[in-house]
């Protein structure tokens, strides 16, 4: 099989109560809770999608991210051929907690459906998903630290094997408040080229 180079169309991160878009800071606010911070960031870039106040942390965070690079993208592609691949350390140990929290008081017991619905940490890939009706391949894995050459590799075989012609990647990680978002659009075009050392200065900075 041939092996074709790829490239960073985009990226974005957010963390620190800051929103970069391909190296610039679009979007800061002063010292908040993340919930508010989410919520300067939604009604800023003006996204419409109303689930998003039902989401746990983790898919906000997320959801943010990929909104940013994807709305873009959706009118000049089919929508099965972006396929998500995402990666973070705590899975939804953020939520999970939560959860556990509202059962375990045999006095106050009431398990909550909507926070359990977000106790899995692929249900961000899911929200995703439905804002821009993706039907692509998607996995989220879980690693100690971000494993650029895993994520490098498995973009490649992706878009190598035609099994999609876009993917976004990425690091998504929140647990108590600590957060980062560091997402990516690989393609088969472009002028930064899809490697470890460049994911390495991008994700760092």
């Amino acid at each position: 099989m041939k092996k074709n180079e790829t490239y960073i169309k985009s990226y974005c991160t957010i963390q620190n109560n800051e929103v970069i878009l391909n190296g610039k800071i679009i979007f800061k606010s002063e010292s908040d809770l993340f919930s508010d911070f989410s919520k300067k960031v939604y009604h800023n870039f003006e996204i419409n999608y109303s689930k998003f106040f039902k989401m746990d942390n983790l898919s906000k965070l997320a959801f943010l991210a990929a909104d940013l690079l994807l709305k873009e993208e959706v009118d000049s592609i089919s929508e099965s051929d972006i396929a998500l691949v995402f990666a973070n350390k705590s899975s939804s140990l953020d939520t999970d907690v939560k959860y556990q929290n509202s059962i375990s008081d045999k006095e106050n017991y009431f398990p909550s459906p909507a926070i359990f619905v977000y106790t899995l940490p692929n249900i961000c890939i899911g929200e995703i998903s439905i804002k821009y009706q993706l039907k692509s391949e998607n996995s989220f894995f879980i690693f100690e630290d971000f494993n650029l050459e895993f994520m490098t590799n498995y973009a490649n075989v992706l878009l190598n094997t035609n099994k999609a012609a876009k993917v976004l990647c990425g690091w998504v990680e929140y647990y108590n408040e600590e957060y980062k978002a560091f997402l990516y659009l690989v393609t088969n075009e472009g002028k930064l080229n899809h490697n470890k050392q460049i994911l390495e200065t991008l994700y760092k900075n």
